[in-house]
């Protein structure tokens, strides 16, 4: 059996925690494993769909539970459960027809390991965080989103994963590089699981076909897709007069800058790092601009601002971009409408002539300060490198993958190829995560702010002017902060 090596804001806080050791209290779970749809406390999702709550085969559990003793530690896990909090489960979602994930499946049938979810929203998780790290809860793990470091750090919400995992073994090697990127001063602080595209092309075929337009995908694959085509392809088929929308998706300016290749913000040998004198980032920001004043981009205040993935359905939209996770639970679910046999991806493009980089996830966690349970939390990571990482549980996961979202082989073929390309050449943006004040200069303050505002319309030579001073100076205060910590 051979591991297949793939190529694959937060509240100001004031307080200060003491550094708490690795093994944290002695008594005392698209996102590793992640296959659940984000939830709220506050809110449901009336959305019908055919459950699918099946577990693997008998056939299948005993290719996991083979590769799970040959390449997992043999050790018995004192503490059966880990502490999640977040605004989504790790266990299966069946709302949405998603049956057990393979990790999950490791991490039960070789640890007998569970992980007890603790709810809260995507606007309250980390006052919610504050309020049980410092009230001593034992929250084990926390997504790694894009708002979390270094500012958690900073504010002692996280602690280092250098203690608690172990480097050495086989199953980290193809995403030591990925962890790299939230390197401050040395101190590693994310327990990456996998490198996936942050976001894809999504597309209806039989759009394209009627139209007459050349299919992404294969334009991709000869080497012809990039920002001309994929810009030439919105000006052949746009046409509001005849309901012919182009580009949508709240996140489509973060996704095309940053397929350029020169992010923001980011770490360079352990030191946070502005970019915005970059001719890259100029560049980008300019064709971002470009497309806004031809007229490429939905306009969503005729929409109540709203997205209108259902277009895409019925032939009125274009591209969507979006994560592949909206289109990989039950078909039913799909805000996009397209019939599965339908549904094309295809990667973000890059600038002709350049390397195909992607905006990145860097899937994975972060250890929370006074975790209860971090052996717990290191298990299931290995469990996700091992569902990630061998032949015979890739392809059992393939095939839940295509009875869970109705998805061809050609589909996860693709699907797969993307992600190797975002393992290849990853773009990962700090921006968001340096501090809340730097997050809404650059990202979070609105469409005609920062980094976003060029496609809407703002020149980058105007924003440029207006930001990239008080960035220099938040980011160095940032910066200081992280290295005073040692």
């Amino acid at each position: 059996m051979n591991l297949k090596k793939t190529l694959a804001g937060l509240s100001a806080l004031t307080f200060a925690l003491s550094l708490s050791a690795c093994g944290g209290s002695s008594d005392s779970g698209n996102a590793g494993g992640g296959e659940g749809v984000a939830t709220t406390a506050e809110t449901t999702t009336a959305i019908t769909v055919e459950l699918n709550t099946e577990t693997v085969s008998e056939e299948d559990q005993g290719t996991l539970d083979k590769a799970a003793a040959e390449f997992l530690p043999d050790v018995e896990l004192e503490n059966k459960t880990i502490k999640w909090l977040a605004h989504y489960d790790l266990n299966p979602n069946t709302s949405a027809g998603v049956s057990e994930s393979i990790p999950l499946n490791l991490f039960r049938t070789k640890y007998g390991g569970q992980i007890e979810w603790t709810t809260t929203t995507w606007n309250s998780r980390y006052s919610d965080l504050s309020t049980m790290v410092l009230g001593g809860e034992g929250i084990d793990f926390f997504p790694c989103d894009t708002a979390a470091l270094p500012k958690g750090v900073i504010s002692g919400m996280f602690q280092p994963i250098d203690d608690c995992i172990d480097m050495s073994d086989p199953l980290w090697d193809d995403v030591k590089d990925a962890m790299e990127k939230y390197n401050f001063n040395g101190k590693h602080y994310e327990i990456v699981t996998g490198v996936s595209a942050e976001q894809v092309v999504v597309y209806n075929k039989q759009t394209i076909e009627e139209v007459g337009l050349d299919d992404p995908w294969e334009l991709y694959q000869e080497g012809k897709w990039n920002w001309d085509t994929f810009k030439q392809m919105l000006v052949d088929y746009v046409d509001p007069d005849a309901e012919r929308y182009g580009l949508d998706g709240y996140w489509a300016e973060k996704t095309l800058f940053l397929s350029a290749g020169v992010p923001s913000v980011e770490s360079i040998d352990g030191t946070l790092t502005v970019n915005l004198s970059n001719e890259t980032v100029e560049k980008a920001q300019n064709f971002l601009y470009d497309l806004w004043q031809s007229n490429l981009i939905i306009d969503r205040e005729i929409f109540n601002w709203n997205e209108q993935p259902a277009f895409m359905g019925d032939g009125r939209e274009l591209f969507y971009i979006i994560g592949a996770w909206a289109v990989n639970t039950a078909p039913d679910a799909w805000t996009t409408k397209i019939d599965p046999s339908n549904l094309g991806l295809a990667p973000v493009p890059s600038p002709a002539g350049s390397d195909p980089y992607q905006s990145a996830t860097l899937d994975g966690w972060v250890l929370c300060k006074g975790a209860a349970n971090p052996e717990g939390v290191n298990l299931f990571a290995l469990c996700n490198r091992l569902a990630a990482t061998n032949d015979e549980a890739i392809a059992i996961g393939d095939e839940k993958l295509k009875a869970d979202a109705g998805w061809s082989d050609e589909l996860v073929a693709i699907n797969k190829e993307i992600n190797a390309l975002a393992q290849k050449y990853p773009v990962v943006d700090l921006a968001t995560g340096v501090s809340t004040d730097v997050a809404s200069i650059t990202t979070d303050g609105g469409d005609n702010v920062g980094l976003r505002a060029a496609m809407h319309g703002v020149e980058w030579a105007t924003n440029k002017e207006q930001i990239s001073d008080v960035v220099e100076m938040l980011v160095k205060e940032a910066d200081d902060q992280l290295k005073a910590m040692n």
